[in-house]
């Protein structure tokens, strides 16, 4: 399974909606608190060209944020992503 990192900060509403979807799936993940890390939240829009949070990495592909994770799940996509 490849691993999974979200990129948040404690007091957005998103950011617990998307622990919350990992969670309920049994997934472990990363969660890295971006807030008053201005370098990590640099590298997150140069690496995604956007500047929202919560932002998800499956492996080493950014997935986007908690509107798209959900859909993702929906869809039957995370769990292909989730194993390669």
């Amino acid at each position: 399974m490849k691993p999974v990192r979200i990129y948040l900060t404690d007091w957005c509403p998103f950011c617990s909606r998307a622990r919350m979807l990992l969670d309920r799936k049994g997934l472990s993940y990363e969660a890295i608190d971006v807030d008053g890390a201005p370098e990590t939240r640099k590298w997150l829009t140069e690496a995604t060209g956007q500047r929202t949070i919560p932002q998800i990495f499956i492996g080493d592909e950014s997935v986007g944020g908690y509107t798209e994770l959900a859909a993702l799940e929906r869809s039957g996509a995370l769990d292909m992503k989730l194993a390669g």
